[in-house]
C-alpha cells in the first residue's frame, strides 16, 4: 500500500495494491498487520455503509466524546470527502482538507479522532463505507454548518443546485459556537 499525507499531515490517503485481471479486481482494504507495519495501529469497533444520491451533503459531523477515527472509502460512485481539524492545540485548528474518493481510484482516507467529517456526492449515487475506532453515541454527536464562513470549505456544489441536507445538517452550528477539543 502507498500512504500519502495531505496538507493536514494526520489525514492520510491510502492507496491499496489492486490486482486486476480479465475477471475484475481484488484488493485488501484493511489488514491489521500491514497497517501496523506502516505505523497505523487502530482498533475498529464498528463498520458503517451509506448510499446517497447526487448532490447529497453529509456533515460536518463529529462526537465530542467517544471521538471516532474513521477509515473511509467509496465502493460505488464518487464523493468529495472533507476533514476539519477540531483540536485547539493544533497548528491546523479550523483548517480543512478535501479529497475525491471514488470506486475508480479505490483510495481510502484515514481521518483521526477529533476531526469533523463530511462528504458531498458528485455521482448519480454513491455508496460510502467506513470503519470507526469508537461506537456511535448520538448523545455526544455534533454538527458544524456545512457552509460555515470561518472554515470556508470549497465544496464542489453542482451549479444552480442546493445540496440535499438532513435536518441535523440544516441546523449545524457555526464553527465559532461549536464544541471543540483542547
Amino acid at each position: 500500500m502507498k500512504i500519502e499525507k495531505l496538507s493536514i499531515p494526520e489525514i492520510l490517503v491510502i492507496t491499496p495494491k489492486v490486482f486486476n485481471d480479465p475477471r475484475g479486481f481484488f484488493m485488501e482494504t484493511w489488514n491489521k498487520k500491514d497497517f501496523q507495519q506502516n505505523g497505523l495501529d487502530f482498533e475498529f469497533v464498528q463498520d458503517n455503509h451509506s448510499k446517497s444520491s447526487r448532490g447529497t451533503l453529509r456533515g460536518i459531523h463529529y462526537q465530542i466524546e467517544n471521538s471516532q477515527g474513521k477509515l473511509v472509502r467509496v465502493t460505488q460512485g464518487r464523493v468529495f470527502d472533507v476533514a476539519v481539524d477540531l483540536r485547539k492545540s493544533s497548528p491546523t485548528f479550523g483548517k480543512w482538507v478535501g479529497y475525491v474518493l471514488s470506486d475508480e481510484n479505490k483510495q481510502l482516507l484515514w481521518i483521526p479522532p477529533k476531526f469533523g467529517h463530511g462528504f458531498y456526492v458528485l455521482s448519480e449515487t454513491a455508496e460510502f463505507q467506513y470503519k470507526c475506532t469508537d461506537f456511535y453515541n448520538p448523545k455526544v454527536e455534533r454538527s458544524i454548518a456545512w457552509n460555515d464562513k470561518t472554515i470556508n470549505i470549497e465544496w464542489p456544489i453542482l451549479e444552480d443546485t442546493k445540496p440535499l441536507l438532513s435536518p441535523k445538517d440544516e441546523n449545524g452550528k457555526p464553527f465559532k459556537e461549536a464544541d471543540v477539543f483542547e
